[in-house]
């Protein structure tokens, strides 16, 4: 089972404020020898951006009260971020730039005979494997370091610069600012974090009504469309079903103690005398299947999760919920893509009377959770996806500030 842990920017979208008031983060890039005009300055996991003027000055309008990840590129220097609280005014900040010396700098590359491999292995795990990630590309690999443990079988890679990928399933042209991605084939826990910029691509009108469609099947049944229906209460209308996943010990197997002594004493047996078909290796056999055994068995509770009782609210507009065991979303306004059910290690069981809707599990890591009106979420290593939201990567996201033009 492949799990995913969704790392989307930290703070999204609070607004702190009513809707009717908006504000605006304005300021000046500079690096140690002065203005710099012609800098593009990004607000991550939205399409709001724009560049410096002639004397190195930017202003991002209409923003509600929040908090906001401000993001700067310009070619020779490194990229920067800042974050940025906006309360009850608009804020106006100084960013000093300093030089991409990679860049500046005559760098010797030695070719890695397995990068092309490791390429493809991030490329799966990182953009996705749905038929939108099929029209996804990676413009730039060459800024992606990276590195495969041997002895810990973990693929790491990290980034210097905006990761840029065009994805032609949804109109979207992403700079993506990797800061960490972890794959572990032990555990098949894929980490990944980073400040995502959203920018429309050109297309005819044919192309455009595409991605509009496109568009809404990604969000719709969506983790982030989950998040800001549960913060308004509407998971139901919504299509939304919250079950409870239920662990209890595995009465059928033993504990580990009893389980290691009589695989000790039957390897020392078979050590003695090797007999195929022998009482002692057919118990060996026996006991070692006992140890691959579950410690716990998952039991569906087909009762409705009350959302009153699974949320509350501790700050304005700030949302949080807690829990133990598992959350079983299904989402009835959808079924599963071919793609997904025909692909191993991501689906999760399902009742016999339950339709291939598209079904995700949310395992809380270390609660509790806040979530935004956005669906956004403040700390996002608090959870960990399995099933359908395990399945849809980079490829299926759309910006925080996405509104689907029909409702389902």
């Amino acid at each position: 089972m492949i799990h995913k842990l969704f790392l989307f920017c930290l703070l999204i979208g609070l607004a702190l404020q009513t809707d009717a008031q908006t504000f605006s983060i304005s300021g000046t890039v500079k690096d140690k020898q002065g203005v710099l005009p012609g800098a593009s300055i990004y607000l991550s996991n939205y399409k709001n951006a724009t560049s410096t003027n002639s004397d190195g000055k930017f202003v991002l309008n209409n923003l509600k009260a929040g908090n906001y990840d401000v993001l700067v590129q310009m070619m020779g220097y490194l990229p920067f971020t800042r974050n940025v609280i906006i309360s009850d005014k608009s804020v106006n900040i100084d960013i000093i730039l300093k030089d991409n010396t990679i860049l500046l700098n005559e760098v010797v590359i030695r070719t890695d005979p397995n990068r092309e491999r490791y390429l493809n292995m991030f490329k799966e795990f990182f953009i996705g494997k749905t038929p939108n990630a099929e029209k996804c590309k990676i413009l730039n690999p060459a800024v992606l370091n990276i590195d495969y443990d041997d002895e810990a079988r973990t693929l790491t890679v990290k980034s210097n610069d905006f990761l840029v990928i065009e994805n032609k399933a949804l109109g979207y042209k992403l700079r993506y600012m990797l800061q960490f991605f972890e794959y572990n084939y032990k555990t098949r826990i894929v980490y990944y974090a980073g400040l995502p910029t959203f920018e429309d691509l050109k297309g005819s009108k044919s192309k455009m009504r595409g991605w509009v469609k496109n568009r809404e099947t990604a969000y719709y049944g969506s983790s982030q469309q989950f998040f800001k229906s549960l913060y308004a209460g509407t998971t139901k209308e919504d299509g939304f079903i919250i079950n409870k996943m239920i662990k209890i010990p595995n009465e059928q197997r033993p504990a580990d103690s009893i389980i290691n002594k009589n695989i000790k004493r039957l390897t020392k047996s078979v050590k003695t005398v090797i007999r195929i078909g022998s009482a002692e290796n057919d118990s060996l056999m026996y006991w070692s299947k006992v140890r691959d055994m579950p410690k716990n068995i998952s039991i569906l509770n087909r009762a409705d999760v009350l959302t009153d009782t699974l949320v509350r609210q501790e700050y304005k507009n700030l949302k949080t919920m807690n829990f133990k065991d598992q959350l079983y979303v299904i989402y009835t306004k959808e079924r599963e893509s071919v793609e997904y059910t025909n692909m191993s290690g991501h689906s999760v069981s399902r009742p016999l009377d339950v339709p291939n809707y598209e079904i995700s599990i949310i395992n809380m890591l270390e609660g509790p959770l806040h979530f935004y009106e956005n669906g956004g979420i403040y700390e996002p290593r608090s959870i960990l996806y399995e099933g359908y939201w395990a399945y849809e990567k980079i490829a299926d996201m759309v910006p925080m500030d996405y509104i689907p033009i029909t409702k389902k």
